[in-house]
């Protein structure tokens, strides 16, 4: 028996050697890229996981951009990788969407959004989603039915927050956001359902971008097990509410109920709770993520602060009443503070990559990507980079920050500004994101002011966030 083992163990190192040989020796067509593959299977994981500080590029991206230059192979949690810092490689994967191309995503981000998740949908079956999600977040939408309750909302929160002797931001904004969303999407109500959604999501959140070890006790583990949570409740609610249609509450869940019972439908169940869950998570995590961080600039840069709320009581003076809401000529006409978003989510850079996968091999600026190789566009490198901006702070000049955005509206995209990505994977909700954060801040600085209590510390696994929170104590101007 002991030598049968010895044999199987032989075997055994000889397969992992010859495996390890053919990793580090295979053969391409053409260039590959300079970079390293790292160790097998693992590769450069490790490292890229590791937590920092600043905002600036992630150490592990800025190190290799200073020896292999702005394009350069590595190899994420087993999958080859080209990580692209390269504005013009960028702009040229988001204009090949759908023929080099294809929207691409790490089976560990697969598991955490389903299978069946829109970043994993292509073709015409993508273009039908997005027309689906339009129905809720389009322009006219917005204008007509969500304007007025991102109002409210706005206005209630910060009511709320008046007197107390400390809000943490980071959370306080993402219940209000997700409150509002959830309503729009599934009628949610978090006093009447017995299921609480959010607790859900923000265990899902803590091990979003995470190392991937699913085993009880990691943060990995809690995510899914979060997903799942909030799964279970979607799928209970979508069953109710196709056994009863005399449930129907108007909301987008009823839109989807339809398009499922259509005869002959292209949506099925798992790729509308899959579409669900993305958008709760979305809205949830992302805006607020961008109003904390708006907050915590404006406090640094007070500065930008006032020019902000000089625009934002200049539209209260010329209003006839100034207790109602914005209206959407309003909101058009906040030139600086759509600026000061815009230079937040450059600095911010809350998606620290986004991926594609090579459908076929091609050559560009000398190199060759090989078919089925991951692709990771690098946003946070092209918005910080020194070569493309002059500076990475705020400043009091309006036109200097319309400089340091590239002087594009973030709507159609530019090669040196992809907060909300490019090409056709273009944010369908960006609209919407911008429209939350703008009404919050006008609400906020015409009717408050407010002082640092504690927090505003950051750190990025690559993914933001604030350990210690971000507290503030809100104080009624008239007081």
């Amino acid at each position: 028996m002991g030598s049968i083992g010895l044999w199987i163990g032989t075997l055994i190192i000889i397969w992992i050697s010859h495996w390890i040989y053919g990793w580090r020796k295979r053969r391409w067509h053409g260039q590959l890229p300079p970079g390293s593959m790292g160790f097998p299977v693992v590769g450069e994981t490790v490292s890229f996981f590791q937590p920092h500080t600043s905002v600036d590029i992630h150490p592990f991206v800025k190190k290799r951009m200073e020896r292999y230059g702005p394009i350069f192979k590595t190899n994420l949690v087993g999958q080859p990788f080209i990580i692209s810092a390269d504005p013009d490689l960028n702009h040229f994967i988001f204009q090949q969407e759908g023929r080099l191309f294809q929207s691409w995503y790490p089976d560990t981000f697969t598991e955490i959004f389903g299978r069946q998740n829109v970043g994993s949908i292509h073709g015409f079956m993508h273009k039908y989603i997005k027309s689906l999600i339009l129905s809720l977040f389009g322009v006219e939408s917005l204008k007509e039915h969500l304007l007025p309750e991102i109002n409210r909302f706005a206005h209630t929160t910060l009511t709320s927050w008046s007197g107390q002797p400390s809000i943490e931001v980071k959370d306080a904004t993402a219940a209000m956001i997700f409150e509002l969303t959830a309503k729009k999407l599934i009628s949610y109500d978090p006093i009447t359902c017995s299921s609480n959604l959010r607790e859900n999501f923000v265990a899902f959140i803590e091990g979003l971008i995470s190392f991937p070890i699913n085993i009880p006790g990691t943060a990995y583990y809690k995510c899914i097990q979060g997903r799942k949570n909030v799964m279970r409740v979607l799928k209970k609610m979508i069953e109710e509410r196709r056994s009863s249609p005399e449930r129907r509450k108007g909301d987008f869940f009823d839109r989807v109920i339809d398009e499922l019972q259509k005869g002959r439908s292209m949506l099925t169940e798992a790729i509308a709770l899959d579409l669900i869950f993305a958008l709760l998570f979305a809205s949830y995590e992302t805006t607020s993520l961008a109003l904390t961080m708006a907050i915590k600039y404006l406090s640094e840069h007070p500065q930008v602060l006032d020019k902000l709320t000089e625009e934002q009581e200049g539209i209260l003076k010329r209003r006839e009443n100034p207790d109602d809401g914005i209206t959407w000529e309003e909101y058009k006409s906040m030139t600086f503070t759509s600026q000061v978003i815009n230079e937040t989510l450059r600095l911010s850079n809350i998606a620290p990559g986004i991926f594609r996968k090579a459908m076929e091999d091609f050559k560009i600026k000398g190199y060759t990507i090989p078919a089925g190789w991951a692709i990771m566009v690098c946003p946070p490198a092209v918005h910080l980079n020194p070569d493309i901006k002059s500076s990475a702070r705020f400043t009091q000049d309006q036109s200097h920050l319309l400089l340091l955005i590239g002087g594009v509206d973030t709507n159609v995209g530019s090669k040196n500004f992809m907060a909300f990505g490019g090409g056709m994977r273009f944010c369908v909700g960006a609209n919407f994101s911008k429209l939350q954060m703008m009404v919050f801040l006008h609400h906020l600085v015409t009717k408050y002011r407010w002082s640092l209590v504690k927090g505003g510390d950051i750190v990025r696994t690559p993914g933001l966030t604030f350990p210690n929170g971000l507290h503030i104590r809100l104080f009624p101007k008239n007081k």
